[in-house]
């Protein structure tokens, strides 16, 4: 039976899961060390500005995170490590103790609720999708019977995939590795659309060879919110992380973060995504909840 266990568990590789019991800050404070997630290609949240360098809105949340972790365990030279983490085994590395804190692109919902912690929602999306021009696609019934890529273990494919079955769209799902590679497919003609949340598709675009060349389109699907994603149970982390973001949010300081990566020339290529606060956020900015979609 150990064996067969073991087997299982070699065959379904990160979702066997040791259950680990988080206390971030007491960790923080005896290795001198605590490690964020990043992702590769959220852009504007967390991505690759260079070889080893995470930047992003998101990113610079969790370094005020860090701050605010030196100060409450009285540990001013507390390093920062770095781990990049997909859409596939970002819950995972949480569950699992190597990563304490994902501050990227990820939906807070009830089903993810039940493995780890969310900090106050920062952002709220929709699944929408990128094409090129050229494609004559404006909204979803112009994708029937035609292959989409979207990136595997979003909340975006079983949402596409509802859509398709409901309407008789026959859509034709080819899952791709990472959002680069979702838009990649599409660039390169092996997929005529990548579906994933509107604000990546945005940054992807405007970071591409040729952004002139790409339109986003369909109407959103659903609305979601993105949050920090924190061990579950570890009740005083969550309390520091909900108190840096909830500060940040009332000093006016998130607004201009905001601003800084979603209104004004982003890296790397000095292009401004020109997306304005969504009413969804703004109401949030009050009412600072970490309240998940269903």
């Amino acid at each position: 039976m150990k064996f067969f266990a073991s087997a299982v568990c070699a065959a379904a590789a990160l979702a066997c899961v040791p259950a680990v019991h988080a206390d971030v800050l007491a960790k923080a404070k005896e290795t001198g060390k605590v490690t964020m997630a990043y992702r590769e290609s959220s852009v504007p949240f967390s991505y690759l500005g260079g070889p080893n360098t995470p930047i992003g809105f998101s990113v610079e949340i969790s370094n005020k995170v860090a701050e605010a972790m030196r100060k409450e365990i009285n540990k001013p030279d507390l390093k920062v490590e770095w781990q990049s983490v997909t859409s596939q085994n970002r819950i995972p590395l949480i569950q699992n103790g190597t990563v304490a804190l994902e501050c990227g692109s990820t939906t807070n919902n009830s089903a993810r609720g039940k493995d780890v912690d969310f900090a106050i929602n920062y952002f709220y999306t929709g699944t929408r999708a990128v094409v090129k021009k050229t494609a004559g696609v404006k909204n979803w019934a112009d994708l029937k019977g035609k292959t989409v890529a979207i990136t595997t273990g979003t909340t975006n494919l079983p949402v596409v995939r509802k859509y398709s079955a409901d309407n008789k769209l026959d859509i034709n799902i080819t899952l791709a590795k990472d959002h680069a590679d979702g838009f990649l497919l599409m660039e390169a003609d092996r997929a005529v659309a990548f579906a994933m949340d509107d604000i990546l598709l945005f940054g992807l675009k405007a970071n591409s060879k040729d952004p002139n060349a790409y339109e986003v389109v369909a109407d959103s699907l659903q609305v979601e919110p993105y949050a920090c994603m924190l061990p579950k149970g570890d009740a005083a982390f969550k309390k520091l992380v909900d108190g840096v973001i909830g500060g940040m949010m009332k000093s006016g300081e998130f607004t201009k973060l905001y601003d800084k990566w979603f209104l004004q020339p982003i890296p790397p290529k000095s292009q401004a995504l020109g997306l304005p606060m969504s009413q969804e956020l703004k109401d949030n900015l009050t009412a600072m909840s970490d309240k998940p979609a269903t």
